[in-house]
């Protein structure tokens, strides 16, 4: 029988062996995009989560060229839908055609769409109807789709990256809670600075460009997927992200006056099961063995800003979520170092 002290050298040595393949897998990426290393490792801890991202930015930031890349680090089989408001949900689960065969028999035949992948890009999601956004749901959550009331196994392992413009609303429908408590993370991305920019105009003018190298299988991220949920999380760590959580919801005891006033409702379960993996994945990608209440302090942003939302007088009074999760984030922090 292996012993414990066995089992976790065994452990150690995983992790520190798969730290080694992130930190290539996170090179490759930031050698095509370029200046944005905090986006790169969030869609890097969603994929390790096994989990989705929601890439909120406006265009030409590189958020299609991330995801390209991703596919090709990764080795994941990639495609990309782009969503346009006459977009029907045939075009991304696929259909049922009739066929007639040589002897003249009829029978219906399955079509697969765009979502049998492993990595799939959809871009600009808000640009589709509801019809057509809520035929993600079922897919995003339980893997497989329903079509003619039989269901079809998606690709293993299965990931959605979604892109949104926050700018241009016209002609747009904005997702619902349910879709939006389906994406791990939010993740926003910004401008390049200055520096960041200048690499990228020297990158991507010249007569070459970096090409990305594959370092995963699929097959090895599912192993890493399930390496990460073995990882252990302290108590102290637990306790924080179950009191973060519930600090966000306005009905709750333990809510702060702030949240209280400004907070129209706030994030469920998911956004501590979203947490729970998220401060792993954070540790590892940083080279660490544990997780600690600074990455739960540092992921509450992306895990809770598209979880809630605030009242019609905070949004009159100017306030932002942004703040307000940083604002309480902070004061829990320095509560719990000064304890």
């Amino acid at each position: 029988m292996v012993q414990a002290p066995q089992q976790a050298a065994e452990m150690v040595g995983e992790i520190e062996s798969l730290g080694e393949k992130l930190a290539e897998a996170r090179t490759s990426i930031t050698r095509r995009f370029i200046g944005q290393e905090a986006v790169v490792d969030l869609v890097l801890s969603a994929l390790l989560c096994g989990g989705h991202g929601l890439l909120i930015g406006l265009p030409g930031l590189g958020k299609t060229r991330l995801v390209d890349t991703l596919s090709t680090v990764m080795g994941l089989e990639g495609a990309r839908i782009q969503f346009t408001p006459d977009l029907m949900p045939a075009d991304i689960l696929g259909s049922e055609v009739l066929e007639t065969g040589a002897d003249g028999s009829r029978a219906f035949r399955f079509i697969e769409g765009p979502i049998f992948c492993q990595l799939l890009m959809a871009d600009e999601i808000n640009r589709a109807s509801p019809r057509t956004q809520s035929a993600l749901l079922q897919a995003m959550q339980e893997r497989v789709i329903t079509v003619a009331g039989q269901e079809h196994a998606l690709g293993v392992p299965f990931h959605v990256l979604a892109t949104h413009n926050p700018i241009e609303q016209e002609g747009t429908y904005p997702l619902p809670e349910a879709q939006l408590d389906r994406f791990l993370v939010q993740i926003d991305v910004e401008y390049p600075t200055r520096d960041a920019e200048r690499d990228i105009l020297l990158a991507t003018t010249g007569a070459e460009e970096d090409e990305a190298h594959q370092v995963f299988t699929a097959a090895e991220l599912i192993a890493a997927q399930g390496l990460l949920r073995r990882m252990p999380v302290g108590e102290a760590v637990v306790e924080h992200i179950l009191d973060l959580v519930r600090a966000f919801r306005p009905g709750d005891a333990s809510a702060p006056e702030a949240v209280r006033k400004s907070v129209a409702w706030g994030p469920g379960p998911r956004a501590a099961q979203a947490l729970m993996l998220t401060v792993r994945a954070r540790a590892l990608l940083d080279g660490r063995l544990v997780p600690s209440v600074e990455d739960v302090a540092a992921l509450a942003r992306p895990v809770l800003s598209h979880r809630m939302a605030l009242g019609f007088a905070a949004r009159a009074r100017g306030e932002t979520l942004e703040h307000l999760i940083d604002t309480v984030t902070g004061q829990m922090l320095g509560q719990e170092a000064a304890a």
